[in-house]
């Protein structure tokens, strides 16, 4: 079999710990298996970089960060590969331009577009195990780029696809996928499978489990995935096409505090006008997620739409820019102190009164909804980020996800 492992940052973010995974790693080699592992940089160091980068120069380029952050996951390819070697089995460690990995020209958030294979074949049938870069490739001006965060998840779905691997394991600092943040909510428990669209809701929700851009990718080529954890050997949670999973109505609960809630007043009640608003903020690389349009009052209308908090000024200038031309708006306002509260789950879409059950919780919680949005396996409302953790445990409780004592 060929197996691709991918370990985080807190997997290996020490001597002990990469000692850990090594001694994993070479558990499945022995056993005849050609072996691929994906690392992040080790504990926090992306962050210390960044702030290194800060203290030096805030507005340094994106191609500067990317050159920079790089170095993070060749840190950790080479001692895991030392590591290896010291335990009497051979390793290569191997960066993004080595490989070579790929990749579109957007530094600081760059997408993969082909994996040479060549040269890692080559290794693993001279049964090395091969220890690859997470989160960083390579464009066409022989630039490095990375990813964006949580690119390393993407890094092994796309080596796994590519290589046709028989395994993806995703080794985390939790058992699996749980049915909310045991964090928030102590009584969630973890799942034994779940599909790739609902674990790509709970990812593009705040989920932190997994990329939500890996699961996209592992959903398009079929990579089975398996959420682990890199501390234990219990068994972890499966990512697959399909789930029987108890044929549960929510599969979890996500909340993401990461969000500001922009509001536009005043707008004239017109053909055009909501394209006019959201193009200026296209233009500007704003990604807009809830949005909610009030009924005409007096010929006008007001836009309520959210962003994530890195973009909330970013669209304010733009709003701001084009306010009193293009857009004609009475005024725009922004609140951070908002955050998301969402269920997820396949069983929504033969099951009426999910809502309902979710509006009923919160209403019991005194907890007041600022906006809604839905689509067929999920309902995500606002809410005051103050109730956020209050609303997820109430909602959790009324869709009996808790665990059996």
């Amino acid at each position: 079999m060929l197996i691709v492992k991918k370990f985080g940052g807190t997997s290996v973010a020490n001597k002990e710990r990469i000692v850990n995974v090594a001694k994993r790693c070479i558990e499945d080699y022995k056993k005849g298996n050609q072996i691929v592992v994906v690392l992040s940089a080790m504990g926090k160091q992306t962050d210390v970089l960044l702030e290194m980068a800060n203290e030096i120069n805030p507005k340094a380029s994106r191609r500067e960060l990317d050159m920079l952050l790089t170095t993070g996951e060749q840190t950790s390819v080479a001692l895991m590969a030392m590591a290896m070697d010291a335990l009497g089995v051979p390793a290569v460690s191997m960066n993004g331009f080595q490989v070579a990995m790929h990749t579109t020209t957007d530094y600081g958030n760059a997408r993969l577009k082909r994996i040479d294979t060549e040269r890692i074949r080559y290794e693993l049938d001279n049964r090395k195990i091969v220890v690859i870069t997470g989160f960083q490739g390579v464009n066409k001006y022989d630039d490095y780029t990375t990813l964006g965060r949580g690119g390393s998840d993407t890094t092994a779905v796309a080596l796994a696809a590519a290589l046709h691997a028989d395994a993806c394991e995703i080794y985390t600092d939790v058992d699996g996928v749980f049915t909310a943040d045991p964090r928030v909510v102590p009584d969630a428990r973890k799942l034994d499978a779940i599909t790739y669209d609902e674990m790509l809701e709970l990812a593009s929700l705040g989920a932190g489990v997994l990329h939500n851009r890996s699961v996209e990718m592992a959903k398009k080529y079929g990579v089975q995935l398996v959420v682990r954890s890199s501390l234990n050997t219990k068994e972890g949670t499966v990512v697959k096409e399909e789930s029987n999973m108890e044929k549960m109505l929510v599969s979890g609960v996500a909340i993401d505090k990461n969000v500001a809630q922009i509001s536009v007043e005043g707008l004239e009640n017109k053909p055009g006008v909501a394209f006019k608003l959201f193009q200026h903020l296209a233009n500007h690389k704003v990604n807009v997620d809830m949005i909610l349009q009030s009924v005409e009052h007096n010929g006008t209308q007001d836009i309520s739409f959210t962003v994530t908090e890195e973009m909330a000024d970013t669209a304010m200038e733009t709003l701001e820019r084009h306010g009193n031309t293009s857009l004609k708006c009475e005024k725009t306002t922004v609140s951070t102190d908002v955050a998301k509260v969402s269920i997820v789950g396949a069983g929504m879409m033969t099951n009426a009164g999910v809502a309902a059950k979710m509006f009923e919780a919160l209403y019991d919680a005194g907890v007041n909804i600022r906006q809604i949005s839905t689509s067929e396996i999920r309902v995500t409302v606002l809410v005051d980020e103050r109730y956020v953790e209050d609303a997820a445990q109430a909602v959790h409780e009324a869709f009996s996800l808790a665990q059996v004592k």
